[in-house]
């Protein structure tokens, strides 16, 4: 693809410093400021901004240097001020920004809103291009559904997500399409909301693979406190998975304790319709480590497997060059890179999750997500050394 071939309007709640929209856009004006020697075929033409923070905007001073138009509506951007897509894709980036929490603890992000005036617009001017959404589709599961669903009726090919699906894996894990899981975990830290939702990802996009594809969630449970540790201790297995996956990083004695856990952990068990049961660790006193252990049935020769998945610290952050990549094959092909329906269901699992939590503890049932059908996709994690460019 020619580099920088496929105009792209950004639909975004903010642009500043470590925001999503840094990360990403920054990319697309400049490739080589952030280490990619192979330009993106993406071109950045417009831009709505939702809000703009007093004295760390940079959307202003950056769409200015590069001759990009900010416009005030949706519909601008997207029209570049004609009466039609003026566009080949939409990237909505949905993440940060003066929003309310809700008493879930959820971000209330204007992902559906922004998407709302997306689709509106290609209604209006009378064209369809492919939209990203960054992360989740929306923290609340109608919401969500919804966006799938309107996609869908409008025939606007749509793909959402984070980082951690195509980042670098510590060891270099795939497990087999088809496989066969007897349990699942997987590790994550700080904010159970944000950050939960990349812990959930790093869960799904590998327990997806398993025998017969994925057949939706059953129910949900948050445990919280102290009984984190008292259902860790009941449940040696599960115990064992997160040890597994901590030596890589500790080494090969590390034991966990309940000492090296804190009031603020979680763990988000998962039953999944087909009988799989998986287990999330938000575990904050552990370091900032993502990562996805497994057993499988020593018969098939696997037993334990474990791998962390490592991001890239420091200006670069290079995994949101992987995640680029992959929204860029989207918007060439028209086709979604890896399933919408993943973040789909992560997303429902988080609400209900958060949701449990709020109700100290409840299991959940989710006859909303217990139907949720899909079938994995082949797509490339980041290779080499972690910081190798995308």
């Amino acid at each position: 693809m020619e580099a920088g071939s496929i105009p792209i309007a950004a639909v975004i709640t903010e642009w500043r410093h470590h925001s999503h929209a840094w990360v990403l856009l920054n990319r697309l004006l400049e490739p080589e400021v952030w280490g990619h020697t192979r330009p993106f075929a993406l071109k950045l033409v417009s831009v709505y901004a939702d809000q703009f923070p007093p004295e760390r905007d940079l959307s202003r001073g950056l769409c200015h240097e590069h001759n990009v138009p900010i416009f005030p509506t949706i519909r601008g951007a997207i029209g570049l001020g004609t009466r039609q897509v003026a566009v080949g894709g939409v990237l909505i980036i949905g993440e940060h920004g003066a929003y309310p929490i809700n008493a879930r603890g959820q971000w209330l992000y204007p992902r559906r809103r922004l998407f709302e005036g997306v689709v509106e617009t290609f209604r209006s001017l009378g064209g369809r291009v492919p939209v990203f959404s960054d992360k989740h589709l929306s923290y609340e599961w109608l919401f969500a559904r919804w966006m799938y669903d309107v996609a869908r009726h409008e025939g606007i090919p749509l793909m959402a997500g984070s980082s951690l699906p195509v980042t670098w894996r510590e060891p270099a894990l795939t497990l087999p399409m088809g496989c066969e899981l007897e349990e699942a975990i997987a590790l994550g830290y700080g904010d159970l909301d944000a950050y939960g939702f990349h812990a959930l990802e790093t869960l799904q996009c590998m327990v997806e693979r398993r025998r017969g594809g994925e057949t939706g969630v059953a129910a949900v449970r948050c445990v919280s406190g102290k009984e984190v540790w008292e259902t860790l201790r009941g449940s040696p297995t599960t115990l064992d998975l997160f040890e597994t996956l901590l030596r890589i990083r500790r080494g090969s004695t590390f034991v966990l304790r309940e000492r090296t856990l804190t009031p603020r952990d979680a763990l988000y068990q998962i039953e999944y319709r087909d009988g799989l049961k998986a287990t999330v660790g938000m575990l904050q006193g552990l370091g900032e480590t993502f990562g996805f252990a497994a057993r499988r049935p020593a018969s098939g020769g696997a037993g334990l497997v474990a791998s962390v998945f490592a991001l890239q610290d420091g200006k670069e952050f290079g995994h949101f060059g992987y995640l680029l990549r992959a929204i860029e094959r989207m918007m060439a092909t028209g086709r979604p890179s890896y399933p919408v329906e993943r973040t789909l269901l992560t997303g429902g699992m988080l609400s209900a999750l958060l949701q449990s939590r709020a109700e100290g503890g409840r299991r959940i049932p989710t006859p909303q997500l217990a139907d949720l059908r899909y079938r994995p996709v082949d797509y490339p994690f980041a290779q080499g050394p972690v910081g190798t460019p995308a």
